[in-house]
């Protein structure tokens, strides 16, 4: 038992989890500029340890260089550029690179240790630090993941090293996919962590419908990614239409790709999915405050539809400006705050105690 006095949870595990969580935040951020700013392919090789130390002198500045010099982005796009505008792309994916490593230390060390404390003595104060038992298999699935994301990261790299002057948005969407499931998940475990097992009775029909958001927000997510390797977001910037159009004619002649690489169509399809996900959350936080169904589901669902609204707004600023890098930014972060509403919204649905209805809304008793 720990010093809480409940064996079930550990608020010292919650903080780290929300610790690690906010690391990931931060690099889906500085992934947003990496993305933005065209530095993602500016490192050409995978070196999970060496890679963490930087050129440190002109000699070792110029070799990265001239790697850099050998793909075909700095031919057709960069041609020219100096040694000191190549170190300014440098910096923004070695740091995206380093954040990685950070988060891996951040999240490992401290789980051997959480995971050592469950073998000392009974009386131990040690083991008020121990990891709960129902968490030890998320929290090394977790690890798992961290280290597949590392694996996915170089694979996106890779597919804009040889034929490509960017990576394939497929990929890109797989890596942030990844990322954003690591990062929801971080945030589930650390919930459960912090506030321990309880068996709630969800209201009936409101835990699918508050699954069904945060699919919904998981697939947007993944469209905006598509939408950003595509390169998309730079054309059609008008809104309501898309160059006058509902619809500008997509490529069909890619067949199936076209859903992946057409420009057209990848952002007809984020603009679609948005607009149902404005219709379908609003409904849901209108009908959570109408029943009232359960303690703290109206102020969730209100809050969800409220930073759901506002990347909607913050998306179509983001086009119709053309995605600087402030605004495209700003856009992805809010991805990941939405996705954070959406989840602590589902887990706060299965762990409700529903009223009981009397006679239909707003007229019940506990």
């Amino acid at each position: 038992m720990n010093r809480f006095g409940n064996p079930d949870r550990n608020r010292a595990v919650a903080v780290w989890l929300f610790a690690t969580a906010a690391l990931v935040f931060l690099m889906v951020v500085v992934g947003g500029v990496t993305r933005l700013t065209g530095s993602g392919l500016s490192i050409t090789e995978w070196k999970p340890i060496m890679g963490a130390i930087p050129p440190l002198n002109d000699a070792q500045w110029a070799e990265a260089f001239e790697k850099y010099k050998q793909i075909p982005q700095y031919a057709q796009v960069n041609a020219g550029m100096s040694l000191a505008e190549f170190q300014g792309i440098f910096w923004w994916e070695w740091v995206h690179r380093l954040l990685g490593r950070v988060i891996g230390l951040v999240f490992a060390l401290p789980l051997v240790v959480f995971l050592l404390c469950r073998i000392a003595p009974a009386r131990s104060i040690f083991r008020q630090w121990a990891v709960p038992d129902r968490l030890i298999w998320r929290c090394v699935l977790l690890l798992g993941l961290g280290g597949l994301q590392g694996l996915i990261g170089w694979w996106m790299v890779a597919s804009g090293l040889s034929e490509r002057v960017s990576v394939a948005p497929e990929r890109l969407a797989t890596h942030l996919g990844l990322a954003l499931i690591l990062f929801a998940a971080l945030i589930w475990t650390g919930l459960e962590a912090w506030n321990g097992q309880d068996h709630g009775r969800p209201p009936a029909g409101w835990a699918r419908g508050a699954g069904f958001l945060l699919g919904l927000v998981f697939l947007q997510c993944l469209l905006g990614a598509l939408v950003a390797g595509g390169h998309a977001g730079l054309v059609y910037t008008d809104w309501p239409l898309m160059n006058g159009s509902v619809l500008p004619p997509a490529d069909w002649s890619l067949g199936a790709v076209a859903f992946l690489h057409d420009q057209a169509l990848t952002q007809f399809n984020h603009r679609l999915v948005a607009y149902g996900l404005l219709i379908a959350v609003s409904i849901y936080a209108f009908q959570a405050w109408r029943w009232r169904v359960a303690e703290g589901m109206g102020l969730a669902a209100f809050v969800l539809a409220g930073v759901v609204w506002g990347q909607a707004v913050l998306g179509i600023a983001t086009l119709i400006h053309a995605v600087p890098l402030w605004l495209g930014v700003l856009h992805q972060a809010g991805a990941a705050v939405v996705l954070a509403a959406a989840t602590a919204n589902l887990w706060l649905v299965l762990r409700a105690q529903p009223r009981i209805f009397m006679s239909g809304p707003r007229t019940m008793v506990r």
